[in-house]
């Protein structure tokens, strides 16, 4: 390919809703163009890339048996009530209605959809396990997008379910595609890390989350930093130490004036206690029922463990009137105490380390100290509830967990009956019994994974691509065109190089050698291939490794054999 004809144009100046590296270097080297917000044309050098990426899914994937499929991105609303998702997805889910008024969405997933599919097509356990997967456009209504690839609305996604006759052997497949997905992300040139995770509106009670090591990621991990532990924010936890409380000199608990004090650090100020000596109290809505939460002062309700805790499609904090209507006051003088209206209680294992705290006394303006639970309250459970930070004890071995950021590229989800139940997509078991499938479902973002690339490697003059995913991997420069020898020899050795398999371009434009150079970092070539008149004269090119900016004298006759060589070796590292 010639770079005067390829449909691309580097640019100086970006928009300013750019705010990462990444999302930068896509505008700047003519990779991305804006429609709308969140919506991106993909041009030749960025779906070059992407393609690359899908190949590499596609042989991994292939090999273990997975067959590739095409579902419609325009689902019918009667599938997502069948699975009882319509109503609990949010306003993510863009619904749309067609002539008729008949309601659908534009699909941000496909568990129902290909759940539905393979309900019309199995009868009997000799047909399982099946693990079909598809590459489709996804659309997620996002109330923020930013960041370009990374958080868009719309959206390339690599979706795959497996539906095995058994939990065990659904759970073998669950770690072939863990397994599978960690060759895909090696052999793409990244450096990931494998992290526990929530489940979020996909559901199941099992995820991994394959995070993208790079400062600018969305996602807080912790890892542990002596074992194999990491997990994400959402469902990091660290070991708790049994503390032996002492309650029995604990006073009854009493109410005391506390006006307009309502957050913790102001009750704690005005009543001269330390933050962790205040319960937190907080009223959510789990899946339409109102549950109180109750948590030390110093730490944070995580909302991830609260929805997984539940088994629930959604949660959400208490709109003000229903605060009134359980505890008869308002937001900040909440407790387990006195409520107005009885509510299921669940207390972080917090609680458990103090022998006595304070919190609301359900009436305006008061507080009530000298709580004490098992004598003044009982909660339903008592679980993990909080959110983890660095510096706490790792969960697994006497290490501490260390805080590093990520960018989500891909995560696996173990979904049991979840869907098959609810909408029936069952076999004969060999006991002649109807039971219903056991399902995985596991996704890959396609271009957020070519965009993570980006972010991970590059420098202050442009992207440094992974060999295995750069959109060409050598570009030849000739720097006068004004010289027969020098385009000669250039056109020359650009066909050597595509007789040898490499995916080159020649810059054939008449530019400065500067312009040149600029824009052949800017897009990332891996190799550069500098013909010039003087080193022509010695019959020998320069050739640039992008990874590392070193440039070598190399002999023209022995160049092409040089950059296939490279190549190879790039490869065979992440292979």
């Amino acid at each position: 390919m010639k770079v005067s004809q390829m449909f691309f144009q580097t640019l100086k100046e970006v928009p300013k809703e750019a705010q990462i590296e990444s999302h930068r270097l896509l505008y700047r080297a003519g990779m991305i163009q804006k429609l709308a917000s969140g919506v991106y044309n993909y041009l030749p050098l960025a779906l070059r890339s992407i393609r690359k990426i899908e190949d590499i899914i596609r042989e991994e994937l292939n090999k273990r048996g997975c067959q590739e499929v095409l579902m419609p991105s325009v689902q019918p609303a009667e599938l997502w009530q069948e699975s009882g998702r319509w109503n609990y997805y949010g306003p993510e889910l863009l619904r749309i209605k067609d002539r008729k008024g008949g309601d659908f969405c534009l699909g941000p997933t496909h568990e129902e959809v290909i759940t539905d599919m393979v309900r019309k097509n199995l009868r009997s356990y000799k047909q399982l396990p099946y693990n079909l997967y598809q590459f489709q456009s996804k659309f997620r209504d996002e109330v923020r997008p930013r960041f370009g690839l990374m958080r868009g609305r719309e959206f390339i996604m690599k979706d795959g379910y497996s539906f095995d006759i058994s939990e065990e052997k659904s759970k073998e497949n669950y770690w072939k595609m863990y397994e599978a997905y960690n060759a895909i992300f090696r052999r793409c040139g990244l450096r990931f890390k494998p992290v526990d995770a929530a489940t979020g509106a996909i559901g199941g009670d099992m995820s991994h989350e394959f995070q993208v090591l790079a400062d600018a990621g969305e996602d807080t991990i912790l890892s542990c930093n002596c074992c194999d532990y990491a997990a994400n924010l959402e469902k990091a936890t660290s070991r708790y130490s049994e503390i032996e409380r002492d309650t029995s000199n604990v006073p009854p608990a009493n109410d005391i004036p506390t006006p307009e004090q309502r957050s913790v650090e102001e009750v704690a100020a005005f009543l001269g206690k330390s933050t962790k000596e205040i319960m937190k109290s907080m009223i959510y809505i789990v899946d339409n029922e109102p549950v109180l939460v109750v948590i030390r002062g110093d730490l944070e309700i995580n909302e991830a463990k609260l929805q997984a805790f539940c088994h629930a499609n959604a949660v959400e904090l208490a709109d003000d009137a229903t605060l009134e209507e359980i505890s008869g006051t308002e937001h900040g003088f909440i407790g387990p105490v006195g409520l107005k209206k009885e509510v299921r209680i669940l207390a972080d294992y917090s609680i458990t380390t103090m022998d006595s705290l304070t919190a609301g006394a359900n009436k305006s303006d008061f507080h009530r100290e000298n709580i004490v639970m098992g004598r003044d309250f009982t909660p339903a459970a008592v679980a993990d509830l909080r959110v983890t930070t660095a510096g706490e004890a790792c969960p697994k071995c006497s290490g501490t967990l260390e805080e590093c950021r990520g960018i989500e590229v891909g995560q696996v989800f173990f979904l049991g009956t979840k869907y098959s139940s609810k909408m029936h997509c069952e076999f004969i078991a060999e006991n002649g019994e109807s039971i219903p499938a056991v399902m995985g479902c596991y996704g890959i973002g396609v271009g957020r994974t070519m965009q993570a690339a980006i972010e991970q490697n590059h420098d202050e003059f442009g992207i440094i691509w992974p060999m295995a995913i750069a959109p060409y991997e050598a570009i030849v420069l000739p720097l006068q065109m004004n010289k027969p020898e020098v385009v000669e020899a250039a056109f020359k050795f650009y066909e050597s190089l595509k007789a040898l398999g490499i995916e080159a371009v020649i810059d054939d434009r008449d530019e400065r050698a500067g312009f040149k150079f600029n824009d052949a970092d800017l897009v990332g070539y891996p190799v550069q291939i500098i013909f010039g008149a003087k080193s022509l004269t010695n019959g020998s090119v320069e050739i640039k490794i992008r990874k590392t900016n070193q440039k070598v004298e190399v002999a023209i006759g022995e160049a092409a054999e040089f950059v296939a060589n490279f190549k190879k070796q790039e490869m065979a590292v992440n292979a």
